[in-house]
């Protein structure tokens, strides 16, 4: 028979899968792809499968050399399993998001027993976590790796064993697959840090260790070559372009005030947010304490007794150290900090069961109003997107359902104690997403992806009319480029074509659209509200 203990894990590891299964597996294809990037990516590794190209990126048949390699291949690898589909190009990124809730639920077990369930449940019910997790990008496929090589550093500093430290290096090297120099860069910056905060380079340099170094040039550097060999401007175009100057330049327009990253974390780590601010604020003052008390010798150890507790300032590091570095970048998205919320996850935990003052009144009366608050967003987002006033009785309801998933926490949580806080956060983020990815689904839809777009063209019957683009922003040129699987063309960049097509324009562009014609006949065929666009048929030049 099975040990208490035993049953134990088997019983959190059930609630763990569970959970991970309907935050980033369910509805993954409940509405179309969104924005530039998923479709783009999906796309590509469509091509890539299509000519069996293991190497060379490329969209419409031109190579794409912006990000490097391992959102394709897993793509690739979850279309050979469920065929093509924008759900399955999501597919990666939910599995990556599950492996690091259990790389995090198996650390905290072995560092911080007893709090792991908590922590691995912060990580995963974590908005960022949540929306990158079921997201065909790059940020979570860098995310996950990063921060289980991190772990695993962590692991090796701690116990010495040295498969941890080959760890490390090989999961770094996946992140340089996923995402670029990046993820090694952060690991030096954090391990570094972390050895000058305890007075002793020893930390670092004993982390250097060549068999690591081969490791991660085993994993990564094939790919780095085989590209360049085959697209000689693969170096100035990922390295320079796409990463300095991302960083240095406003190049690709997302330019953002130096406070940016600080109310994207903090939108990041919701709805724990009550409770991951003292823990950070803690964590400050506790470093703090130990840098100026002067306790800590040359060789990172107290001079009085018994040594500091090191694990809250390796993830104060962790998470200050990419907010504080994306800060200075030109170009902020939110993913950039994604690295961070994982660690503030753990060190939320660790605050929960080690703190006194962690489940107060006033905290969890906030907690709650918070988780109420959520609920009432997402009950209100499709009138919202719609840009709709909400209707009295839709008020009430929402207020009622808001209101009751607030006091259902306080009720729960007093009840059941501070292990029942976590499944009492759970109720209101599972209605939440739920409710999203159901009933809300179809307007984000209609809103946000080209798929709905493609839908109407091919209920206006133009399945097979070549399609060109006028006035109309990229999202709906990628997203019809995958829904299609046809490249889609601009007026304002290869011009008018000579053929027949469907002219696809921002509302109101009927006169450019025949200005652009020259002549040609130009038929109305209908529009799309919800995107405000237009189409047009546009006859075959004379």
């Amino acid at each position: 028979m099975l040990s208490l203990r035993s049953r134990n894990l088997a019983l959190q590891l059930m609630v763990l899968v569970a959970v991970c299964a309907f935050l980033f597996f369910f509805g993954l294809g409940a509405f179309g792809l969104t924005g530039a990037d998923e479709p783009r990516y999906a796309q590509i590794a469509r091509e890539m499968l299509n000519r069996h190209d293991w190497i060379k990126p490329t969209l419409n048949g031109a190579p794409w050399l912006e990000k490097p390699v391992l959102v394709y291949w897993q793509a690739m690898i979850s279309y050979k399993i469920f065929g093509v589909h924008d759900w399955a190009a999501r597919v990666p990124s939910a599995v990556f998001a599950s492996g690091l809730v259990l790389a995090i639920f198996f650390f905290m077990r072995r560092f911080r027993p007893g709090s792991q369930l908590d922590a691995a449940l912060i990580a995963a019910s974590s908005a960022a976590v949540v929306g990158f997790a079921r997201g065909a990008s790059t940020d979570m496929q860098m995310t996950a790796p990063f921060c289980v090589a991190m772990l695993a550093w962590w692991t090796w500093h701690e116990g010495g064993n040295k498969i941890w430290l080959a760890a490390f290096y090989a999961l770094l090297g996946i992140g340089m697959l996923a995402k670029g120099p990046i993820a090694p860069a952060f690991a030096v910056l954090i391990v570094a840090a972390y050895a000058s905060m305890r007075r002793d380079k020893a930390i670092f340099l004993r982390s250097l260790w060549w068999p690591g170094f081969l490791l991660f040039f085993a994993v990564a550097l094939p790919w780095y070559i085989a590209v360049e060999i085959k697209v000689p401007e693969f170096f100035r175009v990922f390295f320079l372009q796409h990463n300095l100057e991302r960083f240095a330049t406003d190049r690709y327009r997302h330019a953002q005030p130096f406070w940016y990253y600080i109310p994207v974390f903090l939108l990041s780590i919701l709805p724990w947010i009550v409770f991951s601010a003292p823990a950070l604020a803690g964590a400050f003052r506790s470093v703090a304490r130990v840098l100026s008390s002067g306790e800590i010798r040359r060789d990172g150890h107290a001079n009085q007794g018994q040594d500091p507790e090191w694990l809250t300032p390796f993830l104060l590091l962790w998470i200050v150290i990419p907010v504080f570095f994306f800060s200075f970048s030109r170009s902020k998205l939110p993913g950039y900090i994604l690295p961070a919320i994982p660690p503030a996850a753990i060190l939320t935990a660790s605050y929960l069961h080690r703190s006194e003052q962690a489940l107060s009144r006033l905290k969890l009366i906030l907690h709650a109003a918070i988780c109420g608050a959520l609920v009432a967003g997402a009950l209100i987002a499709p009138w919202k997107m719609q840009k709709l006033s909400l209707p009295p009785t839709v008020r009430l309801q929402v207020a009622v359902a808001a209101t009751l998933l607030g006091v259902s926490v306080i009720l729960i949580v007093r009840r059941g104690g501070l292990k029942m806080l976590h499944f009492a956060t759970l109720l209101p983020v599972i209605v939440a997403i739920g409710f999203l990815l159901r009933p809300a689904a179809n307007v984000v839809d209609q809103i946000y992806s080209a798929r709905a777009v493609d839908l109407e063209l091919r209920n206006l019957g133009a399945e097979h009319q070549p399609i060109a683009l006028f006035n109309v922003k990229r999202e709906v040129e990628y997203g019809l480029n995958f829904y299609r699987n046809e490249p889609i063309s601009r007026y304002d960049r290869e011009g008018v074509p000579s053929t027949a097509h469907v002219a696809v324009a921002a509302e109101g562009s009927e006169n450019g659209i025949r200005v652009q014609a020259a002549g040609r006949k130009v038929f109305f065929l209908g529009n799309f509200r919800l995107q405000h666009l237009e189409f047009f048929l546009v006859s075959s030049a004379r």
